[in-house]
């Protein structure tokens, strides 16, 4: 049968448009009632009896049966190649769904899978997982295997828990793409998502447990205090430092006005307290980067939910000149020369106001020193990726908790041995100030402080 409509059927693209391939199974839903007419002309002469209602001949009824017969021979064959029309109308739908929605080709397919290079990787010289991951192979093992007995991370069907850990370090160490974690480790952006979120929640567990004092008492003088003639026995009451550092922070145009202070570009405003061997006892991130300092500060050590480690009774933490001379957090004199660039330039400290200067700025550039190794390190902090801002904000605080379990377990990391090794190293910030910090205004009460600093002064000028 050579009939135009079965033809197009046949010839009909089903790979191309999936709405025209439907319209045209609704259209031949429909076509049916349009041929039926066809169907009643037979019966249209017959009367309520099944008679004929005129009285013709016996030839005109032969006629009759005649046209019936052809007019059901065509009523079948319409039939028959609609049920196909149908039918092959039906499969191009099915096949172009499954093409459009079901078929994935293979992308993924490189014979040096993620598991595989990092098998070489860590197999191979120590610098390589130091410059992939920022950590020895060593170290990088031990992390896999806290975070999976103690932190709920649990390996998948395809992925081992080592794999996922890998894939989440690159990411923050190189600062890598959603796309460039698909090259290297050969997985789909979906699986890449996924598993770095599952480690930023292992690891959020794991801050916990690792940001905070070695010795929550402060029972002991820090080693760095005692074993040094300069600080000691002057600074022995001392337990860490405290200052605010900003991090890059990626927010909607609409959003980004609270984000920008003193940087000139939106930012978050992290205050930490660090121990005098560089590790991070304390971290309060999320704040707008036109925060003050010093009110994020008076938060922290003011608000019953926040479990800032406070110094116990006689001790206290070494504060910049931006912060109140609270009692139990040591200021410098103002309007002295402070910094270490200063006293470089224009020649030693006079006085006991400026010798003290010196020994705190000294003393408390730990924290400035600490900053530097921890930006260093995860170069994610530097260009902070278009992730919602509580994931911006709890990978600061995982990295700050990454960058203490590195201190206590690697004892050869190279990037502390250089700050080790240079106690005047302090680097620059990778984000300078375009505005000059304001102070808060208000007047200066006495405090206690006040006679703990003229008594260490006057001890430094004895010395």
């Amino acid at each position: 049968m050579d009939d135009p409509r079965f033809n197009d059927i046949f010839n009909e693209d089903f790979d191309g448009n999936y709405d025209n391939v439907m319209n045209r199974i609704v259209d031949q839903i429909n076509y049916p009632s349009c041929e039926g007419s066809g169907a009643s002309v037979d019966g249209a002469g017959d009367d309520s009896n099944g008679n004929d209602s005129d009285n013709s001949n016996d030839d005109d009824d032969d006629d009759d049966v005649d046209d019936d017969s052809d007019v059901d021979e065509a009523f079948i064959i319409r039939r028959h190649f609609d049920r196909k029309k149908l039918i092959i109308c039906t499969a191009g739908a099915i096949n172009t769904y499954y093409i459009n929605y079901m078929y994935k080709e293979p992308c993924m397919v490189s014979y040096n899978t993620g598991m595989r290079w990092l098998s070489e990787v860590l197999r191979g010289h120590w610098k390589r997982s130091v410059n992939m991951f920022r950590m020895d192979a060593t170290t990088l093992l031990s992390l896999c295997t806290e975070l999976e007995t103690h932190h709920g991370l649990k390996p998948s069907r395809r992925m081992s828990v080592i794999e996922k850990v890998a894939m989440f370090l690159f990411t923050i160490a190189v600062g890598a793409s959603n796309r460039q974690v698909q090259e290297r480790f050969q997985h789909s952006g979906e699986t890449i998502s996924r598993c770095f979120k599952e480690v930023l929640k292992s690891l959020r567990l794991f801050a916990v447990e690792v940001i905070k004092p070695v010795d929550p008492q402060f029972t002991s003088t820090p080693r760095e205090i005692a074993m040094n003639p300069r600080f000691m026995p002057h600074f022995k009451n001392c337990v860490g430092a405290i200052d605010g550092t900003h991090v890059r922070a990626c927010i909607p145009s609409a959003n980004q006005i609270p984000f920008i202070g003193r940087k000139g570009v939106p930012t978050q405003n992290v205050m930490a307290a660090c121990s005098f061997d560089m590790q991070f006892m304390f971290v309060w991130a999320g704040w707008e980067g036109s925060a003050h300092d010093t009110c994020i500060f008076l938060e922290a050590i003011d608000s019953s939910n926040i479990k800032f480690p406070k110094p116990p009774e006689d001790k206290y933490y070494l504060v910049d000149a931006g912060y109140p001379n609270e009692y139990g957090y040591l200021g410098p004199y103002k309007g002295e020369r402070y910094h270490f660039q200063e006293f470089r330039r224009r020649g030693q400290p006079s006085g006991r106001k400026e010798v003290f200067n010196r020994a705190h700025s000294s003393l408390r550039n730990v924290i400035e020193r600490s900053f530097g190794v921890w930006k260093q390190r995860w170069k994610i902090l530097q260009n902070m990726p278009a992730y919602p801002y509580k994931t911006q904000v709890e990978i600061v605080v995982t990295s700050m908790a990454l960058h203490n379990y590195i201190r206590r377990s690697s004892q050869d990391d190279a990037v502390f041995s250089e700050y080790d090794h240079n106690p005047n190293l302090i680097p620059d910030d990778f984000l300078p100030d375009i505005v000059q910090a304001s102070a808060v205004q208000g007047s200066q009460r006495p405090s206690r402080m006040d006679f703990v600093r003229d008594g260490i002064a006057n001890s430094l000028m004895e010395q």
